[in-house]
């Protein structure tokens, strides 16, 4: 799997992966024009709608309506090293569910494929100008 960040002025990268694309950008207070949202805000973004995803699919297999369904993420930052220290996700699903069906649901929300990439650490490798192998 593999997708593309690149350049597009200023502060803005467009993330392209297949035919979707997401403008990034930084705050005009940050140097940037607010062409999209920042990196930081995709990352607490993904997360937030991984989880909304996986809940919402635990409502459907549950009969449970999904309408009114949204998922909050806040964050603060954290220094030494300068990333996000702390992300509160929050579940707003304005209908009542049984106590069992709550730690499920839980359960469910915690085992998002985003959550759990961050929960057990990916191996991340950065390289700079790799070769590309060419056939012929």
């Amino acid at each position: 799997m593999k997708l593309t960040a690149t350049f597009h002025g200023g502060t803005r990268y467009d993330i392209t992966s297949g035919k979707h694309r997401v403008v990034t950008d930084q705050p005009v207070a940050d140097g940037g024009q607010d062409a999209g949202m920042s990196p930081v805000e995709l990352f607490v973004g993904s997360v937030a709608s991984c989880v909304a995803y996986f809940v919402g699919q635990f409502c459907g297999r549950h009969g449970i309506s999904r309408e009114g369904l949204s998922v909050d993420g806040e964050w603060s930052m954290a220094e030494r090293p300068h990333r996000v220290g702390r992300l509160d996700i929050k579940i707003h699903l304005p209908h009542r569910i049984t106590a069992t069906q709550r730690g499920r649901l839980l359960k469910v929300a915690q085992g998002c494929t985003v959550h759990q990439s961050i929960a057990v650490t990916p191996t991340i490798a950065i390289t700079l100008n790799p070769k590309t192998h060419h056939k012929g």
